[in-house]
């Protein structure tokens, strides 16, 4: 959510449904009856979103398992940024494109041809270094 729209003003049915949040999360054993108490009386006190979502953002959405929530975050930590599989499908593609190409040229002309597709592999080995370090910055910052 935006900041603009954490400050707006909650309606009474925005905090019944963080009420049925944190009921569902004290019957999964999640909270504690002092900690539901504590949470259902801020809920009802709360006036904006933010002060809404700040009551329940420790707790996973109703029904989820722990197993869950951690394939959830491997998968998340797996993923590579936008930008990176933007990069990856491109040089796949042109790397496709060349082999194939070369492949042709190969097979129609009887004498030898320059292994050329072979200096796509710079290209790639430079993105290899480039994914594994946004890996390792990764991986550092969830260490945090």
């Amino acid at each position: 959510m935006s900041k603009e729209v954490e400050s707006m003003r909650a309606a009474d049915s925005d905090r019944q449904q963080i009420a049925d949040q944190l009921k569902a999360a004290l019957d999964e054993g999640r909270l504690s009856l002092h900690e539901y108490d504590e949470r259902i009386g801020a809920a009802y006190a709360a006036r904006t979103y933010a002060e809404l979502l700040l009551i329940v953002k420790d707790l996973p959405r109703p029904g989820v398992s722990a197993a869950e929530v951690r394939a959830q975050a491997r998968k998340a930590a797996r993923r590579l940024p936008t930008a990176l599989l933007v990069l990856w499908t491109i040089w796949g593609a042109l790397a496709a494109v060349n082999v194939v190409i070369y492949a042709l040229v190969a097979v129609s002309i009887t004498e030898f041809v320059y292994p050329w597709p072979i200096w796509l592999l710079v290209p790639g080995v430079a993105l290899g270094a480039v994914t594994a370090g946004v890996q390792v910055i990764r991986n550092q910052n969830r260490g945090d």
